[in-house]
């Protein structure tokens, strides 16, 4: 079986072997790389399953070097996960909308950075998106799409359709941060205005909905919201 190759962007050498060790010892190909114009031409060049993306580099900096693979057909449907300093929370934001998958923050631990790279390549396994589905079964909920029916431990939960789109949207990708712009644009609901803020309130509203099982959406501090992944 073909190991899954994973680019590093990194422009500290230190963090560049911090990561090239963790992640080659659980049996990854990596390469690394440390500014924008060598990551953009490596991904086009090597075509890695997997990207990790400083922010911070010298010359096109991690936001732009996203931006740029992420509209490149050849490199678009790469996972990205952004390496940034915790004051930088404008900067996810922005990475998050541009396309990146998730992100770590500095310094970081390296058990917690394998379980995002893991979880985002758990992600991209199908070629479907898994939004798609007609049934999502995590954390004693089950959704069906197709009939626009969500039940919590068999029990059917009535929910508005804004409210089932956010959950829908949200427990198909499980692990992955969404922005509060990035559901408004994916959710159009006729029965709620949908703007950033009402985003919170449609949160809350689905938590108290879905009862012990709410606690399965978690608050992502000034950033947004995920769908907490099964163990």
């Amino acid at each position: 079986m073909e190991k899954i190759k994973i680019l590093v962007v990194e422009d500290e050498a230190p963090i560049q072997e911090l990561l090239q060790f963790n992640l080659e010892r659980k049996k990854y190909r990596v390469k690394v790389v440390d500014s924008g114009e060598e990551a953009l031409s490596m991904a086009s060049q090597y075509q890695p399953d997997l990207i990790l993306l400083d922010i911070m580099l010298p010359g096109a900096d991690g936001l732009e070097v996203c931006k740029r693979i992420k509209a490149d057909p050849k490199t678009a449907r790469i996972p990205i996960i952004m390496l940034t300093a915790l004051c930088e929370e404008a900067d996810i934001v922005t990475g998050l909308e541009l396309g990146a998958d998730d992100y770590v923050t500095k310094p970081f631990s390296p058990r917690v950075l394998l379980a995002r790279v893991k979880a985002a390549l758990r992600r991209i396994e199908s070629s479907a998106p898994a939004a798609n589905d007609d049934l999502i079964r995590m954390h004693d909920i089950s959704i069906d799409v197709a009939r626009h029916k969500v039940a919590v431990g068999g029990a059917d939960v009535t929910l508005t359709f804004t409210e089932f789109k956010v959950l829908q949207l949200m427990a198909s990708q499980p692990g992955r941060v969404f922005t509060r712009y990035q559901i408004v644009d994916a959710v159009h609901g006729d029965d709620y205005p949908v703007t950033d803020r009402s985003v919170d309130v449609q949160i809350v509203g689905l938590r108290k909905k879905l009862g012990e099982a709410g606690t399965c959406i978690e608050t992502v501090r000034g950033i947004g919201y995920r769908f907490k992944e099964e163990e």
